[in-house]
């Protein structure tokens, strides 16, 4: 017999779980550049659709199906067995449908703004197929681990972890984004377009993760699990708000601000850390689990920033990663039952570690395995000019997500390490003396190398304004859902420049010779004459008033 209480408690942890799609792809789009938005949603929702087919086709079977050896299900294809308890079998699948697509798109942000997106597919594919229900079948699906009596209720260790492992792998092999590293190898901020957005994405996150922890009972029923559903959230939300709280702190103190975006990442650093043990640790342990996740993930997202130099622009790695592997084995501490903290010995956190450590190991040499053979056929990484220009743009035909309402900055242009200015052989020109006004409408991927160039030629005052337009070719001919834009408004940098006593040819030549490309949209160079020019802070006028 079901149960109508217990099949409806599913359903709606399903749900919840599935809305988290909705909190990662907030957080990444927000925590990177606006010319990749697009890009980023699209991966967080194909992951889920790609995701929800590969793990009905063969993974649900190889996570659940009968045990071999305790190390790989039974082929199950399409799921035609019965897996059915108080609930359906198609409760129990929709509910593991979700789980597995939380880990595959973890991964997404840590290799943001320059993966090629058939690279993304391939891999998303695979995991859900193959990597993460074999390693959850050994935790959840009867196999070797759960039999020496490793637990990870919720999956820090079998969804986190398992994410966080996939992301070090694929950033570290995929390499770091341009300008993110200098010439020393200093770690360079790259800030993210919209703090709001990914604030939205964590009050998202925060609030689905009740369903993926309380959900994770699969029962409603009966007076003991009643009030372990209720312990689960109280222990699931004073984690979160523990290491909230101390980020706050630790950055304030370290940064000597409370830095908002690693805040943001407290929050997740505290869910993920109390998932694994959320319904055997008692509300003072999940106090201590979110303080030292806060302590994990702010030092570890800088140690795998700066010491280790893997680009992971949202710190999935240092969130799901490291935090998923501590609250894990924290468990062996903290568990009521089982915990060395309650006198009941090291062996379980012995049985903790050998699980966090043999699941670490699975997914780094398998995943390593799948990046690199994607790297040797179809490549993993989009050329340098597509990730200058942005994903957007060069994998969807996508101008912006924010067309008509804000523009693309001058941020996204290249950065400073990749611009070697033009050079340009001067011959008779002399100034004239004459004040003039040079206005240059250029495209924002040429903004450094054209500063750079007008430095070395002695021009260093400008004014560089964000604009949006298009010429008599009315912009780029591209598609909106099908049809053709009649007139394509695109980002571009208008730039001014007044000058008097370096020649007026030697500028335009120069800016000819930076900007060119020979396309379509190279810019256009205006020059005016200026009546006067007046400094306002000395009064002075003319040639002195620019200098």
């Amino acid at each position: 017999m079901y149960s109508s209480v217990d099949t409806i408690w599913v359903l709606l942890g399903t749900v919840l779980v599935f809305f988290m799609q909705a909190g990662f792809a907030m957080v990444e789009t927000g925590f990177t550049r606006a010319k990749n938005a697009g890009n980023i949603i699209m991966k967080n929702l194909m992951d889920f659709a790609i995701g929800t087919i590969v793990y009905w086709i063969l993974g649900f079977g190889l996570m659940f199906g009968a045990s071999k050896y305790g190390i790989i299900g039974s082929l199950d294809f399409f799921v035609k067995g019965d897996y059915s308890s108080t609930i359906p079998t198609y409760a129990f699948l929709i509910f593991q449908t979700v789980f597995c697509a939380t880990a595959a798109t973890i991964v997404s942000g840590a290799m943001a703004e320059r993966t090629k997106f058939i690279s993304y597919l391939i891999y998303s594919a695979v995991i859900s197929a193959v990597i993460y229900p074999i390693s959850g079948h050994w935790i959840w699906g009867g196999g070797w681990l759960s039999q020496l009596g490793f637990h990870d209720f919720a999956g820090s260790t079998a969804v986190h972890m398992v994410g966080g492992v996939a992301a070090f792998v694929g950033a570290k092999i995929l390499g770091a984004r341009i300008g993110k590293y200098d010439k020393n190898g200093d770690a360079k901020a790259i800030p993210g377009h919209s703090v709001t957005l990914g604030a939205l994405g964590v009050f998202i996150l925060w609030f689905a993760w009740f369903g993926f922890n309380g959900g994770s009972t699969v029962s409603a029923t009966g007076d003991a699990t009643i009030i372990l559903m209720s312990k689960i959230f109280v222990t699931t939300n004073i984690s979160a708000a523990v290491a909230t709280t101390a980020v706050m702190i630790i950055t304030w103190i370290r940064y000597k601000k409370p830095d908002v975006s690693m805040t943001l990442n407290g929050s997740l650093a505290g869910l993920v850390a109390i998932t694994a043990g959320c319904d055997v640790v008692s509300p003072v342990g999940a106090f201590f689990i979110g303080l030292i996740a806060a302590f994990v993930v702010v030092f570890g997202i800088e140690f795998v920033d700066k010491t280790l130099k893997v680009d992971d622009p949202v710190g999935a790695i240092g969130v799901h990663g490291m935090c998923g592997a501590t609250g894990t084995l924290l468990v062996g501490l903290f568990s009521l039952d089982k915990g060395l903290f309650y006198g009941h010995g090291a062996s379980f956190l012995g049985i903790q570690l050998i699980g966090v450590l043999s699941v670490m190991a699975w997914v780094a040499i398998t995943m390593t395995i799948v990046f690199k053979i994607i790297k040797a056929t179809v490549g993993l990484r989009v050329s340098k000019e597509e990730e200058i220009i942005g994903l957007d743009i060069e994998e969807h035909g996508l101008m912006s997500c924010y067309a008509d309402f804000m523009p693309i900055t001058a941020e996204f242009a290249t950065p400073v390490s990749e611009a070697i200015p033009v050079r340009i052989e001067k011959g008779d020109e002399v100034s004239d003396g004459k004040v003039r006004q040079v206005v240059v409408v250029m495209n924002q991927n040429k903004f450094e190398i054209f500063k750079s160039s007008m430095e070395a030629i002695g021009v260093t005052g400008m004014t560089v304004i964000n604009a949006q337009g298009c010429g008599m070719q009315k912009g780029n001919t591209e598609f909106y859902r099908g049809v053709e834009l009649e007139m394509q408004l695109l980002p571009k940098l208008k730039v001014e420049i007044v000058i008097a006593e370096v020649p007026l040819e030697l500028v335009i030549n120069t800016a000819k010779k930076a900007l060119y490309t020979g396309n379509i949209g190279d810019g256009k160079i205006f020059v005016y004459n200026v009546e006067k020019v007046i400094k306002i802070r000395t009064g002075e006028e003319g040639v002195d008033a620019i200098k």
